[in-house]
């Protein structure tokens, strides 16, 4: 059953919002989006992104939703289409899946539905489908995106993981969107489900990890995957492993556990390139490096890349590719740092602290 929960006086909030965002945005490169996951309201947070690189303006929208006050252990659970014209952010503690329009000035909220699963807590689209991966009921389940922003369930999309309880940290469609990968941290497993007729996903199949813990991941457009991998969050275990989807659409082994000396290697993203990824690390409020090479073999460029606020998660990279944004979880921070040509990081403030406890995701244009 469709429900709204955000009534006329929100509409009349968010286009004051956004007009409040109009002459700043302008003047900018972008924006940035985090959530605050409340309990007693969902809403996301929007940041006018300054040609420097500092976040200012924050204005909150409504996601019509509940979170759960506390962190979701996933990445994507705030997440911008590849065309960056919609916003989708779970609601993990009213079970529903929220879509914002992105005008450029701001969101309008254009639909939230219930996911039909327990606790979403990553979301992942392609060409019009969306997918969420819930961790309270083990199963992915799918979504059509129509024209106006609205959401219709895709029949026969809903599959199980593994098991139960297996604690799965994100959902991603691959490049060329024929495949959904979800990661499941208790089992040490990565599970995979072609995707059929109607955009339905076929009965998953589950591989073992290259290390263990295998957390957030992050595919570069030559179809190869870097998947996080935080060791059980054992001191200075953690690694990066490198994957390919082949022509049967299945996950082939390039790179085994690149140590990287760091603790709780969590999250993971790639420049816009895919010559470079980075991962956060949970344990050492750090952020690794690595270079990518052509077929995918990676190589740690940096083990301390970074410094960043405490228990760093989510990331997100601006629309032009020359700043990295991470999340501190733990100290409510947002920290910014300078990409440079060489894939090295040059740390900035980013202007973003005292953020409400339990503040998860991030997604940039």
């Amino acid at each position: 059953m469709r429900f709204r929960l955000v009534p006329n006086v929100a509409f009349s909030f968010l286009a004051a919002a956004a007009m409040s965002l109009s002459s700043a945005s302008a003047q900018s490169g972008g924006m940035l989006f985090t959530m605050t996951n409340s309990v007693s309201g969902n809403a996301v947070m929007a940041y006018t992104r300054a040609p420097n690189g500092i976040l200012t303006m924050p204005v909150s929208f409504a996601t019509g939703g509940v979170g759960t006050g506390a962190s979701l252990g996933s990445e994507g659970s705030l997440t911008l289409s590849h065309d960056q014209q919609w916003l989708f952010a779970v609601n993990a503690g009213s079970n529903d899946l929220t879509v914002f329009s992105v005008t450029g000035t701001g969101l309008v909220w254009t639909d939230t539905l219930a996911t039909g699963g327990a606790t979403p807590v990553s979301v992942t689209s392609h060409s019009g489908l969306v997918y969420v991966v819930h961790s309270g009921s083990d199963n992915i389940a799918g979504f059509r995106l129509s024209p106006a922003g609205k959401l219709t369930p895709i029949p026969g999309s809903m599959q199980s993981l593994s098991g139960t309880g297996v604690g799965p940290a994100e959902i991603s469609f691959d490049p060329d969107g024929d495949l959904l990968v979800v990661t499941e941290k208790n089992t040490n497993l990565i599970t995979t489900f072609p995707i059929g007729g109607g955009g339905a996903a076929l009965p998953g199949q589950s591989m073992a990890s290259s290390g263990m813990t295998p957390y957030g991941f992050a595919f570069s457009q030559r179809n190869q995957m870097f998947v996080a991998e935080a060791f059980g969050g054992a001191a200075n275990a953690s690694a990066v492993s490198s994957y390919r989807v082949n022509q049967s659409d299945q996950l082939k082994l390039v790179a085994a556990s690149v140590k990287n000396t760091q603790s709780a290697s969590c999250w993971t993203i790639t420049d816009a390139g895919g010559r470079f990824a980075y991962v956060a690390n949970t344990g050492s409020n750090t952020l690794s490096s690595y270079l990518v090479e052509f077929n995918g073999q990676i190589a740690l460029l940096q083990a301390q890349a970074a410094q960043t606020g405490a228990g760093p998660a989510d990331m997100a990279l601006s629309g032009n590719g020359r700043f990295l944004y991470t999340l501190g979880e733990s100290d409510s921070s947002i920290t910014g740092d300078k990409v440079q040509v060489d894939g090295t990081l040059v740390g900035f403030s980013a202007g973003v602290s005292g953020l409400p406890a339990g503040t998860v995701g991030l997604a940039a244009w």
